[in-house]
């Protein structure tokens, strides 16, 4: 059975290849939902619309995720609402407080 603290330890590995951080500390990722112990939803979004590095974090997140042992499936569903705002402590390592 997979449990959702395995997901996001493999969501720390995953990196937005622009801002050199991961994507679940970026806070990119909404929610994880594990159904029946073999599929994962995942909701995330991108630092913006237009993100070019978008897909490339997609097919990271399924391929990396189905490497999970009873993974079947994985689902990574893409929202920009609400749109993505960067942590304060985000802000500071980028710079930008």
């Amino acid at each position: 059975m997979i449990m959702r603290d395995q997901v996001i330890e493999i969501l720390k590995t995953i990196e937005d290849p622009e801002i050199f951080l991961d994507i679940w500390f970026l806070g990119l990722i909404y929610n994880i939902n594990i159904l029946e112990g073999e599929k994962i939803d995942i909701e995330m979004t991108f630092t913006s619309p237009m993100c070019p590095a978008g897909p490339q974090l997609v097919d990271e997140v399924k391929t990396k995720l189905l490497k999970l042992e009873g993974a079947k499936e994985v689902n990574v569903n893409i929202t920009f609402n609400p749109a993505w705002t960067p942590s304060d402590e985000v802000k500071s390592m980028l710079g930008l407080l």
